[in-house]
């Protein structure tokens, strides 16, 4: 039975220092009101996890990292392992394609961050997606299985269960060039076509798939409604408490 629960992700990325994170959590904990049948997730700066850990009320917000390094400690100057995070986030991203394309991160990055938030207890929300250029030359489909494989090549059945996709095409990321519902109900069956021939059609069913690109208020619904897509990874409309409320709002009517 696939997951009852929309997961509604908001990835705040490099912007809100320590006391603007604290702020914005205390009003969007107050608007929260009857929304338990939505899991809201939200990914501050490495710098405020910590004290936005004791201040979150789990009820209602889960807390996500948006990075960190495999290794579980060592000489690694400036880095946050997973090890380090354990206790304090439910989730952490990783492969997003900003890692991806603009820090050089590899298919094996990916795989050991993967395995790294497992082994402590996090449940990874592993992102994947095409390029324009790959788009454009017909290769998502190629790509989604490329990095399906490259991130779970690891994962045991089992392991799959605490695990999150999400599909981000990197065309739409950030650049108001949204994703139609059909492109997404496409890349969803590829990913749950992947998962099915990797794991097999139980774990396909019931894997949460995320959808990501560009979500705002206005177009939260329609992606909501795609057959497959369990939730949404939100950018630019997470820093905006109303638009992020919204989101949240139609991801609780589409469950009542």
């Amino acid at each position: 039975m696939a997951p009852q629960k929309k997961l509604i992700i908001g990835n705040w990325k490099m912007n809100f220092n320590v006391h603007e994170a604290s702020v914005y959590l205390h009003k969007l904990e107050t608007a929260l009101q009857g929304y338990r049948d939505v899991e809201v997730v939200v990914t501050p700066t490495m710098l405020a996890l910590q004290p936005l850990s004791l201040q979150i009320n789990r009820r209602k917000v889960n807390l996500a990292a948006q990075n960190f390094y495999w290794r579980d400690f060592g000489a690694y100057t400036g880095e946050v392992s997973a090890t380090q995070l354990r206790g304090l986030v439910k989730y952490a991203l990783v492969g997003h394609s900003e890692r991806r394309h603009v820090f050089g991160e590899t298919t094996k990055d990916t795989r050991e961050k993967v395995q790294a938030a497992l082994r402590n207890h996090i449940s990874p929300v592993l992102c994947i997606g095409e390029t324009r250029s790959e788009r454009v030359h017909g290769e998502t489909n190629d790509v989604i299985r490329d990095q399906l494989v490259g991130g779970l090549a690891n994962v045991t059945s089992e392991e799959l269960d605490a695990i999150v996709i999400a599909y981000e095409p990197v065309w739409a990321i950030g650049t108001g060039d949204n994703a139609s519902p059909h492109d997404v109900s496409e890349a969803v069956l590829a990913i749950r076509s992947q998962i099915r021939h990797m794991f097999g059609k139980e774990k396909a069913a019931n894997t949460r798939v995320l959808y990501g690109g560009s979500v705002t208020s206005s177009s939260a619904s329609d992606y909501l409604h795609v057959h497959g897509v369990d939730g949404l990874l939100v950018g630019g409309a997470s820093l905006k408490l109303h638009e992020f409320t919204e989101i949240i709002k139609k991801s609780h009517d589409m469950a009542a």
